[in-house]
C-alpha cells in the first residue's frame, strides 16, 4: 500500500469533517475544520484546495441556513404551530440530506484523488 501524500489526506480530512458536522458532531466538527482551513488554506494543489475551500463554505451556507430557518421559527411564534414542524421537516428531508449525499459524494472523490464541486453552490473548478 502506497503512502497517501498530504493534498489527499486534506481532502479526505476535510469531507470527513462535513459529514461529521452534519451528522454526529455539529459545530465541534465545523470548528476543526475551520482550524484545518485556517492552516493548510494556502499550501496546498488545487486538490486539496477545492475539497477543503468547498466544504469549509458549504458549511458556512448549512449554518446559515439553520440559523434562518431557527430565526423564522421564533419570528413565526415559537415551535407549537404544527406549519413550523413541516418547514422543519422538509428542511431536513430535503436540504440537509442533499448536503449529506454531496458529501458522501466529495469523500468519494477524495478518497480517489479526484476533484468535486458542489452542484449549483459549489466553487468553480478550473479545466484540467
Amino acid at each position: 500500500m502506497q503512502p497517501l501524500d498530504n493534498n489527499r489526506n486534506i481532502a479526505i480530512i476535510a469531507e470527513a469533517l462535513y459529514l461529521a458536522n452534519l451528522l454526529i458532531l455539529p459545530g465541534v466538527a465545523f470548528l476543526i475544520l475551520a482550524r484545518l482551513f485556517v492552516k493548510h488554506k494556502d499550501k496546498l494543489s488545487e486538490l486539496g484546495k477545492s475539497h477543503l475551500i468547498q466544504t469549509f463554505y458549504i458549511s458556512l451556507i448549512g449554518g446559515a441556513l439553520i440559523i434562518v430557518i431557527i430565526a423564522a421559527l421564533l419570528l413565526a411564534g415559537g415551535f407549537n404551530s404544527a406549519y413550523i414542524w413541516m418547514w422543519v421537516i422538509l428542511y431536513f428531508t430535503l436540504i440537509h440530506s442533499t448536503l449529506v449525499v454531496f458529501g458522501a459524494l466529495g469523500l468519494a472523490k477524495a478518497m480517489s484523488s479526484k476533484p468535486w464541486q458542489f452542484p449549483i453552490i459549489g466553487r468553480y473548478l478550473p479545466k484540467g
